[in-house]
C-alpha cells in the first residue's frame, strides 16, 4: 500500500473532524473544575484514574485548599488523605504541594498560561500543559495526547508506526489539523474513544468515520 501524502491525510482529517464536531460539538472537558489552579490539579489528579473518580475526590480538596497559597502550606499527608480514593494519591499529594510552592515561588500565585512554563511545575507534563492551555486559557499551543488519542491517531493511520511516542504523534497531528482545530481533537476524541474506539471490542460496524479507517475491522 503506498504511503498516504500529508495532502491526502489532510483532506481525510478534514472530513474525520466535520463528522466529530457534528456528534460531539468542540467537546468539553471531563473534570470539574472553575480555575486554571483548579484544573491543572484536577488534570494531574487523573494520571492513571478516571475522570469520574477525580471529580469525586477534588469537592472535598478544593475546600480545603482553595487557592496555591493555601495548598502551598499544606501538609502533604493531609493532602493525602483527601485524596487516599485516587491511584498514587501519596506520590500526588507531594506533586501537588509542592506544585503550588512553585506556582508561589515563581509566577507570582498565578499558574502560568504558556505550555513551556506549565512543564516546570512537578507532576505537569506536556499532555496536562496541552490540557490547561486548551481548556482553561482558550489558546491551544498543541493537542494533549492520551491514550485515547494516541490509540485512535495509530487506528486512522494518521500517525505511523514510528510514532511511537505522544511527542511523535503530537508532532504528526499538529501538521495534519490546522490551528483551530487543535482545541477540539483531545476533547473529541476522548468522547469517541470511549464510545466507538474502544481498547477493546471497538464498535467498527457502527463507527461515524469507519469508512475514513484503514484499519476498520482489524481489532
Amino acid at each position: 500500500m503506498a504511503r498516504e501524502s500529508l495532502a491526502s491525510k489532510r483532506e481525510r482529517a478534514a472530513t474525520i473532524e466535520e463528522r466529530m464536531y457534528a456528534h460531539y460539538g468542540p467537546g468539553e472537558a471531563s473534570l470539574d473544575y472553575r480555575t486554571p489552579f483548579e484544573l491543572t490539579v484536577a488534570v494531574v489528579l487523573s494520571a492513571q484514574c478516571t475522570d469520574a473518580a477525580v471529580n469525586k475526590a477534588t469537592p472535598a480538596l478544593f475546600a480545603a485548599y482553595p487557592t496555591p497559597q493555601t495548598l502551598a502550606q499544606a501538609d502533604p499527608a493531609d493532602v493525602a488523605g483527601l485524596i487516599r480514593s485516587l491511584g498514587f494519591f501519596r506520590s500526588k499529594a507531594k506533586n501537588l504541594v509542592a506544585l503550588a510552592q512553585t506556582v508561589m515561588a515563581d509566577f507570582g500565585g498565578e499558574v502560568p498560561a504558556d505550555v513551556d512554563l506549565l512543564q516546570k511545575l512537578p507532576g505537569v507534563g506536556r499532555k496536562t500543559a496541552n490540557c490547561v492551555m486548551c481548556e482553561a486559557f482558550k489558546d491551544p499551543q498543541g493537542i494533549a495526547v492520551d491514550t485515547h488519542v494516541f490509540r485512535i491517531a495509530h487506528r486512522l493511520k494518521l500517525a505511523g508506526p514510528s510514532a511511537d511516542t505522544p511527542q511523535k504523534v503530537e508532532d504528526i497531528l499538529l501538521k495534519v489539523y490546522p490551528r483551530d482545530q487543535w482545541g477540539y481533537i483531545n476533547h473529541q476524541w476522548v468522547h469517541f474513544g470511549r464510545e466507538f474506539c474502544r481498547a477493546r471490542s471497538p464498535r467498527c460496524a457502527d463507527c461515524i468515520v469507519g469508512d475514513l479507517c484503514p484499519t476498520r475491522g482489524r481489532w
